[in-house]
């Protein structure tokens, strides 16, 4: 709970109320007119003194309360209700063989394909807090390592558990197209995206990506394709007799076929050869798919002027009681 004064402008008043007692202790004298001078003598005990204020400390007290009470204090808390209306995202990453190559780079040490694609899909999970997000993995073979969840700490716990060849060393673009829009059938969200990140060419399953794109598109998907890799051999580490070297190897990224598969599903095809550019193209796409949220905002209030003005009403009416019982009496 809050406290706050509803309005708080009021208590400005309370200058007045301090400008108005300084007034009265300093011009006026404290004390009480009496028809006997007998009476006003024995009033000079510090005793006596303090009735012939009392009065005025009660006026003083009574209008600060009163002005504490026009400000309306209250306690407040607030509930919210968000209403989002998310986009459901599956990432599909290729974990085949050829992620293994050692052409990024992270903390300025190279690293294989994979862990760099890893930390950036690692970035754009915690981003999209409010969307569900689902994965699959494909090499040879396409499998959902995770249905479309909002569980962010579950899909980036098995981000971290992907390993290269998990899914076999080919790599089949169409299938992970294929399970990625059957992933996304028939739900009720806005908006459907499937991002697509490869490094090489369709050369297993059983459907090609152009037709899992035509196919995935009529269901309202729109598909990102990201290839990664720079244009030139890619290094590899290898394992001989002698140890572990580093050799060159060209990858074959088919940028053609992502370019068409982007083109019939809507969406953009980039290109990631490097950690920097692949992180910018995540973001890229984080912005583009934008989640929009409805929050209402609900307060609720606790007034408590009547804690200040029942004290009020009952120092007003001691202030009655007093003039007109205890100081009449010592007046007369």
């Amino acid at each position: 709970m809050i406290f706050r004064f509803a309005y708080p402008s009021v208590l400005a008043l309370l200058a007045v109320v301090a400008a108005w007692l300084a007034f009265v202790l300093i011009k006026q004298p404290a004390g009480i007119t009496f028809s006997m001078t007998s009476t006003l003598h024995s009033l000079a005990g510090s005793g006596n003194r303090f009735l012939a204020r009392l009065p005025t400390a009660l006026r003083a007290v009574l209008l600060v309360l009163l002005v504490l009470t026009a400000a309306r204090p209250q306690l407040y808390n607030v509930s919210r209700e968000i209403q989002s209306f998310g986009v459901d995202i599956i990432l599909c990453l290729d974990t085949s063989g050829s992620m293994r190559a050692l052409d990024f780079q992270l903390n300025g040490k190279p690293v294989s394909r994979l862990i760099a694609v890893k930390k950036v899909v690692r970035e754009f999970i915690k981003k999209r807090e409010l969307d569900r997000i689902g994965l699959v993995v494909f090499g040879e073979a396409a499998f959902t390592q995770a249905p479309l969840t909002m569980d962010k700490g579950l899909l980036l716990g098995l981000v971290d558990k992907m390993k290269i060849g998990m899914a076999g060393d080919r790599t089949a673009i169409g299938s992970a197209i294929a399970i990625g829009g059957k992933r996304l059938k028939d739900l009720k969200a806005k908006s459907k995206t499937l991002i697509l990140l490869t490094d090489g060419r369709n050369n297993a399953g059983d459907i090609t990506p152009e037709e899992a794109a035509e196919a995935v598109h009529t269901l309202g998907v729109k598909i990102y394709t990201i290839g990664v890799g720079g244009k030139g051999p890619a290094p590899f580490r290898v394992e001989t007799p002698f140890g572990s070297s580093i050799v060159y190897q060209r990858v074959d990224l088919d940028e053609n076929t992502l370019k068409k598969v982007a083109s019939i599903a809507g969406g953009k095809y980039f290109r990631a050869a490097d950690s920097k550019r692949l992180s910018e193209i995540y973001s890229i796409i984080n912005r583009e798919q934008k989640t929009r949220v409805k929050v209402k905002q609900f307060f609720h209030f606790r007034e408590l002027y009547p804690f200040f003005l029942i004290p009020a009403l009952i120092l007003f009416g001691l202030e009655i009681l007093l003039k007109t019982t205890i100081f009449k009496l010592m007046a007369s």
